[in-house]
């Protein structure tokens, strides 16, 4: 394949030459990737909680049962897969930021330890 060479006006461009800001992006990127997962996964809860209060309330109705006791049904069931759904995400998160954080501090020690094992 042919190569044009640019316009004189125009800045160069050298892609993969700066290790510096490829690690920037990638960081931005990265960050950004983090906070639209956990988005998802408060979306996802939302989705779950309405999805079965809405089918206790379905059921209560096709069941006939009194709307007090479909109301209350239907509260339980929310605020509970709610409650759990968030429970497990900040659980989640948690055991995330402990793993990588033991993960570092094994590798620190490691390194501290290297100089001193036998060959």
């Amino acid at each position: 394949m042919r190569r044009t060479a640019p316009h004189p006006d125009q800045l160069p461009l050298g892609f993969g030459e700066d290790a510096e800001i490829e690690r920037m992006i990638e960081a931005r990127v990265a960050i950004r990737a983090e906070a639209e997962a956990v988005r998802w996964r408060f979306r996802l809860m939302i989705v779950e909680t309405v999805l079965l209060t809405t089918m206790v309330i379905v059921t209560g109705l096709v069941l006939h049962q009194p709307t007090a006791i479909i109301a209350r049904g239907a509260l339980l069931i929310g605020a509970t897969c709610l409650s759990t759904g968030i429970l497990l995400i900040l659980l989640t998160g948690l055991m995330g930021k402990l793993l990588s954080r033991t993960r570092r501090w094994r590798a620190r020690r490691s390194d501290a330890i290297l100089p001193w094992r036998r060959p």
